[in-house]
């Protein structure tokens, strides 16, 4: 079974919220993403999403823009980040998600990619700016392989757009909760519960709920809601801040834990 489906399950049986962290892949260097991974592991995080670098991340706010332009800097590749996957599979098992944009994919290989992620240790991919119709009109886009296909729902999602976004998804559905780009938010929307259930009704994968999070109290809240609570901006912006510290794992670890143990308390 892929592994992200395997925690899923075992999230379900646990009747607890998981927990998904985003860093980008490179920030501040390969070496350290590894170390970066095992700290998010130790801290309870079920699932991380790694940032695949890239020059034009137009649906990311500042903080993980400037980590993207960090990694590029440091001499992060798309090769080096599938290749960074298989490094820290030498570690450990827990479930990776490539996050990333088309186009690095499509440079180096649409089909390529996926298979190289896969044989990796790769276990799904999230491209923000495929649209599941548009891989639907072009073969190239049309990867079959053992990584999961991502995909997101935003509040603006019209019905019947969700429904197809939503029957072309596997893994589990990325619920964006904001609209705009990515980034740290004082508050939560309040349609968070409402957009949940309405995604319900056409998929029966698991949601997991972003963007903004930041705070326990937050990530708590999330938690009654989604099968997931998804932090990013929140860790990448201290990755950015500790990035020269040599306990970088340790402070992050410190970080994400108390988010992790909100989210797994939420429902007692």
């Amino acid at each position: 079974m892929n592994r992200i489906d395997a925690t899923f399950d075992r999230l379900k049986s646990e009747n607890r919220a998981g927990f998904v962290a985003y860093i980008t892949g490179g920030d501040p260097c390969l070496d350290a993403t590894i170390d970066l991974v095992l700290a998010l592991e130790r801290a309870g995080v079920d699932i991380v999403e790694l940032g695949v670098p890239f020059s034009d991340p137009l649906a990311d706010g500042a903080t993980i823009q400037a980590a993207a332009g960090r990694a590029l800097a440091a001499g992060a590749t798309t090769h080096g980040v599938i290749d960074c996957v298989r490094r820290i599979r030498e570690h450990t098992q827990i479930p990776l998600v490539l996050f990333t944009y088309l186009n690095p994919v499509y440079t180096y290989g649409f089909a390529k990619f996926h298979a190289d992620a896969a044989a990796a240790g790769a276990d799904g991919v999230l491209l923000l700016d495929l649209p599941p119709d548009e891989a639907g009109d072009n073969p190239e886009f049309r990867a079959a392989g053992e990584l999961r296909a991502i995909r997101l729902i935003a509040p603006t999602t019209p019905p019947e757009r969700m429904e197809l976004l939503a029957h072309a998804a596997e893994g589990f559905i990325y619920y964006v909760s904001r609209e705009g780009v990515t980034g740290e938010q004082t508050s939560l929307s309040d349609t968070i519960g409402s957009q949940v259930a309405e995604i319900r009704r056409h998929t029966a994968l698991p949601i997991a709920v972003g963007f903004g999070i930041s705070t326990p109290e937050q990530s708590a809240e999330v938690a009654l809601h989604g099968d997931a609570v998804v932090v990013g901006s929140a860790i990448v912006r201290r990755i950015g801040e500790h990035g020269a510290a040599p306990d970088l794992a340790e402070k992050i670890e410190a970080f994400v834990r108390p988010l992790v143990e909100a989210s797994k308390s939420a429902r007692e």
